[in-house]
């Protein structure tokens, strides 16, 4: 499947875009779409990786429709480029990770798409980020995106966790518990976070990889260890219960992760004296 908006040119090859370009020009003198969607591929023609659904969203526009595209294809599609980025990576927890995937990606899916704010304003500039190495999985993700379920994590009290995360992220559970394809003890997400913000140091129960899509972002590993800065595609592998801090740089933290285990345990914060310097911490770009 060559991904909703694609019209059927892969991203990457020189002049790609502006072969796409021509194809919705086509479209457009067929009445098959608009002068918004026609000036969407434009844009997006620009450059041979930008995604058009990346485009299209932004601008809160419909993708063509596509004969041989499903909205099951679209999150299909979806879990195979993230199983094919996860196996490009190195370190612990991946292989947990693709082992949880190919238990349950056979199953039937089931859309109940909720969007968020965080999202309109924070997805289309991460994926532009991602689009630059992997184009292929950032139109993956702008195509399911709209699919899928975005909320926030609620399980930390306000006064713990502060008040600009809870207002600044959100993420979707693509294989899990109230995901579109169901899983058994295991998740396997999106998780998105605005520039600038910290996620505070906190620990929970369940295993987890995360693989950041941008970056570079600072980590670290308890209250009293040194930020580290790590860039995009670095994977991180925290044990249970081990203790771990984000603070986001420039660009928007997207990252896939994944709780291999202990899903239903609630995360829970661990008191530093130092989130107010952190916070106003800027990272280099």
């Amino acid at each position: 499947m060559t991904g909703a908006g694609l019209l059927g040119v892969a991203l990457g090859a020189h002049g790609s875009g502006r072969q796409r370009y021509a194809e919705a020009m086509a479209l457009y003198q067929a009445g098959r779409i608009g002068p918004e969607q026609l000036e969407a591929y434009r844009i997006a023609a620009a450059t041979d990786t930008v995604p058009p659904a990346t485009v299209f969203s932004e601008r809160g526009l419909p993708l063509p429709d596509s004969p041989n595209h499903t909205l099951s294809d679209a999150i299909r599609h979806l879990i195979d480029e993230a199983d094919r980025y996860l196996q490009s990576l190195p370190g612990p927890g991946v292989a947990e990770t693709r082992a949880g995937i190919a238990a349950a990606r056979s199953g039937p899916v089931t859309l109940a798409p909720h969007m968020h704010p965080v999202l309109g304003t924070h997805l289309a500039p991460a994926l532009r980020s991602l689009a630059a190495t992997h184009p292929t999985l950032a139109q993956a993700i702008a195509t399911a995106a709209p699919h899928l379920n975005w909320n926030t994590y609620n399980g930390y009290p306000l006064e713990e966790i502060g008040d600009a995360f809870p207002r600044n992220h959100v993420a979707a559970t693509i294989l899990g518990q109230d995901a579109p394809i169901a899983a058994h003890d295991f998740d396997l997400g999106l998780f998105l976070i605005a520039p600038h913000i910290l996620y505070r140091d906190h620990h929970h129960a369940a295993p987890e990889l995360y693989a950041p899509l941008t970056g570079p972002h600072g980590w670290r590993f308890g209250p009293d260890t040194t930020l580290e800065i790590r860039p995009a595609h670095q994977p991180v592998w925290n044990p249970p219960h081990r203790p771990h801090l984000t603070k986001v740089g420039a660009v928007p933290f997207l990252c896939l992760y994944a709780w291999t285990g202990d899903v239903t345990e609630l995360a829970h914060v661990i008191p530093a004296g130092d989130w107010p310097a952190l916070e106003a911490l800027r990272l280099d770009p």
